[in-house]
């Protein structure tokens, strides 16, 4: 007998996928985690029956989720990750020698927990001596902390139970005051193909907040569509303007240098959602 998992992306698609076996399952204080493992793409980490990350395509998320930002930056010493308790997130931002701390504000610890033990690959660098790993809201932290980080990450879940709040304008504005004077934010937000409203939506509350606003994309297989999208907000600089061949990590399997510029050269239909 076959075992398929799906994913119902939208009332009307979705994402499948054949099963060898389930390695973890169980109701956190906050969602339902699973662990399966798949043919195609290794371990999966599925939370509300969302794809998270997998062993084959995490790479590609991590890394164009971190790297913009952080070589937009010109020297981000403090950096803080909000959701992303996969570890992937702050995998990357370690690779940045000018980092001094990572603080990880992850509000389920059990996501945590079960990476370190099923993604180590993904996860280990959370032992690392730099790192914060901090278990609350998103949103509470960032109230409580201003002026403080160089760059901010926001590697949500979809927008929908505890990551709703992470998609507000009320949030981004909790970012700005959070940054210091040329801090740099950069969040995941969604598919072209299927959040445009929520897209649009974004990307005009945080280019209301930030004097630079970038927009940008990445092909993830496991993502709604295939096609996922980024919003990048600076109070100074540009992505456009720096050169990453100074910053960039030699390290990664998908960011590079020389691909920086071409990140956000847009097609048409994407492009008009941040007219």
């Amino acid at each position: 007998m076959e075992l398929w998992y799906t994913e119902k992306q939208t009332p009307d698609f979705g994402m499948t996928c054949k099963i060898n076996r389930t390695l973890h399952h169980e109701q956190t204080e906050y969602q339902t985690l699973d662990v399966i493992e798949t043919g195609q793409f290794g371990r999966m980490l599925v939370l509300d029956g969302m794809v998270m990350t997998t062993d084959r395509d995490e790479f590609v998320y991590h890394e164009m989720l971190t790297h913009v930002g952080m070589v937009t930056h010109p020297h981000p010493k403090r950096v803080l990750v909000i959701g992303g308790g996969d570890g992937g997130v702050i995998r990357e931002v370690l690779k940045h020698p000018a980092v001094e701390e990572a603080t990880l504000c992850e509000i389920d610890r059990r996501v945590v927990e079960v990476s370190q033990e099923y993604f180590p690959g993904i996860a280990g660098a959370l032992s690392d001596s730099r790192v914060n790993l901090c278990f609350e809201d998103g949103v509470q932290h960032i109230e409580a902390h201003s002026d403080t980080y160089d760059v901010i990450l926001v590697d949500s879940t979809e927008p929908i139970g505890p990551a709703a709040g992470l998609f507000q304008e009320s949030f981004y504005r909790g970012i700005y005051r959070s940054l210091r004077r040329d801090g740099v934010m950069v969040a995941q937000t969604e598919s072209p193909w299927f959040n445009r409203d929520l897209i649009a939506r974004v990307y005009r509350d945080i280019s209301g907040l930030f004097p630079v606003t970038r927009f940008y994309t990445a092909s993830i297989p496991t993502y709604p569509s295939g096609l996922w999208s980024f919003t990048l907000g600076s109070k100074e600089r540009d992505p456009l303007a720096v050169d990453p061949t100074e910053t960039a990590p030699p390290e990664t399997k998908y960011y590079h240098p020389s691909m920086h510029p071409s990140l956000f050269q847009l097609p048409r239909f994407v492009a008009e959602l941040t007219e």
